[in-house]
């Protein structure tokens, strides 16, 4: 696990990104805790460091809940130099939290990446810490496969997951489903019973479907809008069930490529404030040129910074946290405050960490970023008070 810092730090002369609102002062941090938020000016002597921000934006720390790599590393790579590679990178773009995400792949593979996950999290990791595996597949709609795997497809198999869940006990976080697949409402069941966190995904689910898995315990819908049934005003689909049902949090991708302005407006004019979650779904390539990648076995073609598979459809993204958060400012009418919200307190909330971090506030893990006034770059990233990443 990330150990915190044992030095005293003061932050000052930036903009505190609260949950509910925008302030100006200083944040004090002590053996990796937050100590105290303020808002008038203090001494800056008695640390042992002291940062001036000069007017820079201090938010909590971005939780990516679906990212499949970056920077030329996959987490299917299963090894501890991948991870590395990746979770430095997404360090790097404000993320100090992120589930490793997996594709549609064999049982073996898989499991590879429990195995891998868990020895990574028994570590001392150096950058953005792993919290766990987000299984995106292999249960999910051959109609909606997207730039998942067809030939790894699976009905849901509660003994896989009996198995895995045995083995590598807490690293399973999130599973990804098509409810309306066979056995996948007792699958949802079990996972919700054993306080898993279930998503639709790769769906061809009904808003029928969608209810009934919702009652059975789904509460979260990957990528909403993509690889999805989509709204008609007759049969409302899993999109009308993921806008119009509070119990369900809905990940987002705002990159431009994704998901229209107008279609963000829509989801989050829809969803409470605090069911709306920004992601990345990024691949290998972010934060790389252009080029050939692989996703799954799959070939990836990356063009203008856009991943498709040959035959055109989007393959995950080149995104990053701060750069999603940037396009949000930008395109969704939102304020500061509530776009954080998105890309930190709500993971954190879903995922059962809040009382520890996904804020700023006394008494929580110093987990924060410093991003630039334009939001073009961050500046440094801190973890448990531990700065992971500097743009010096």
């Amino acid at each position: 696990m990330t150990q915190p810092g044992g030095n005293s730090l003061l932050i000052h002369n930036v903009k505190i990104v609260l949950e509910d609102r925008v302030t100006e002062g200083s944040v004090s941090i002590k053996d990796g805790i937050i100590t105290s938020v303020n808002e008038s000016k203090l001494e800056t002597t008695g640390y042992d460091q002291v940062l001036d921000g000069q007017g820079a934006w201090l938010l909590p720390g971005f939780i990516d809940v679906h990212v499949h790599g970056g920077f030329g590393g996959d987490f299917m790579d299963a090894n501890e130099e991948s991870y590395d590679t990746i979770t430095k990178f997404h360090a790097s773009q404000g993320t100090t939290g992120m589930l490793a995400t997996t594709v549609t792949a064999s049982q073996e593979a898989i499991e590879a990446v429990f195995q891998a996950t868990s020895t990574y999290m028994k570590k001392d990791m150096p950058y953005a810490p792993l919290l766990g595996v987000h299984l995106e597949g292999p249960f999910i709609s051959l109609k909606w496969i997207g730039a998942q795997n067809p030939a790894f497809l699976s009905p849901p198999r509660i003994d896989w997951l009996e198995d895995w869940t045995a083995r590598y006990p807490g690293i399973l976080k999130l599973l990804t489903l098509a409810p309306e697949n066979e056995g996948a409402i007792d699958a949802i069941k079990w996972l919700s019973d054993h306080n898993f966190v279930v998503a639709c995904g790769h769906t061809d689910a009904t808003f029928e479907v969608m209810t009934q898995a919702a009652e059975a315990g789904l509460t979260h819908a990957v990528h909403t809008y993509n690889a999805m049934r989509p709204l008609h005003h007759r049969e409302p689909g899993t999109v009308g069930a993921v806008l119009t049902d509070d119990r369900i949090y809905a990940e987002l991708i705002a990159d431009g490529h994704h998901v229209h302005p107008g279609a963000i407006k829509l989801l989050a004019s829809s969803k409470p404030e605090d069911k709306l979650i920004l992601i990345t779904d990024a691949i290998s390539a972010a934060g790389r040129p252009d080029g050939l990648y692989d996703l799954g076995g799959l070939p990836v073609i990356v063009k203008d910074g856009v991943a498709r598979l040959q035959e055109g459809n989007l393959a995950g993204s080149s995104l990053t946290m701060i750069n999603a958060f940037r396009y949000m400012l930008e395109n969704s009418g939102l304020s500061v405050h509530e776009i954080s919200r998105y890309a930190s307190a709500n993971p954190a909330r879903q995922l059962g960490l809040f009382e520890r971090t996904g804020s700023i506030a006394v008494g929580k893990q110093a987990d924060l970023v410093l991003a630039e006034p334009d939001f073009g770059k961050v500046r440094s990233t801190w973890v448990n008070g531990r700065q992971v990443y500097s743009v010096e």
